[in-house]
């Protein structure tokens, strides 16, 4: 005889969960399986870590200042440059 339990828990930051079986289920020795499917969308990225963010920043510190000067030069442009 086989038996399916279905149950949605929260798993906590240890990672630890308790099974607790139905009243039902015959005492002694089972098998026991079970699957993990995170509620997570797919789409959803990952936040990253303060570590990881700056790991990027580091790793693309050139290309965030061009970027960061082509936008002041644009803006400057729109205000007027009175150093001309």
């Amino acid at each position: 005889m086989y038996m399916t339990v279905t149950q949605t828990v929260e798993i906590p930051a240890d990672r630890r969960i308790t099974l607790e079986v139905p009243r039902e289920t015959p005492i002694g020795r089972a098998s026991v399986e079970y699957k993990i499917i995170p509620f997570v969308k797919e789409n959803t990225k990952r936040k990253m870590t303060p570590e990881e963010e700056k790991e990027w920043f580091e790793k693309n510190a050139e290309w965030l200042n061009k970027e960061a000067m082509d936008v002041l030069e644009y803006q400057a442009d729109i205000w007027g440059d009175d150093n001309e």
